[in-house]
């Protein structure tokens, strides 16, 4: 099997994620991955992406991934049936801290249990 097709999901979540000025190289036995994402949670998917393929520790493997913006976490769109605590239990593996996604998003919310479908949320840093 190549490393190519080993890494056959992170080259496609790349993809996905619309990586711009993204590269990939196989040489000497090492898949070389280069490319810019929007966030860190996009960066984030990545290298989850490679330990899955790869282990926690993968040898086969040198990824350079530039992040864009740094000044929040990720954007995340409401859907329907969502709260601020789902959704920050979706980012942050802790529904308590959607006190932190209410305030970074004051500007366009008033109550944290009131979020419209298609509201865009800035996801902040922790």
């Amino acid at each position: 099997m190549s490393l190519q097709e080993k890494y056959a999901s992170v080259l496609a979540l790349g993809e996905k994620l619309a990586v711009r000025n993204g590269k990939v190289e196989e040489t000497d036995g090492v898949l070389r991955m280069w490319g810019l994402v929007n966030d860190p949670y996009e960066k984030n998917l990545l290298w989850d992406a490679i330990k899955s393929a790869g282990g926690d520790n993968p040898s086969d493997i040198a990824a350079d991934i530039q992040v864009e913006n740094t000044g929040y976490y990720t954007k995340h769109t409401v859907e329907k049936g969502e709260s601020l605590s789902k959704i920050a239990k979706h980012y942050y593996d802790d529904m308590m801290k959607y006190k932190h996604i209410f305030d970074a998003n004051r500007d366009i919310l008033d109550d944290p249990d009131k979020i419209e479908i298609g509201q865009v949320l800035v996801i902040p840093n922790l």
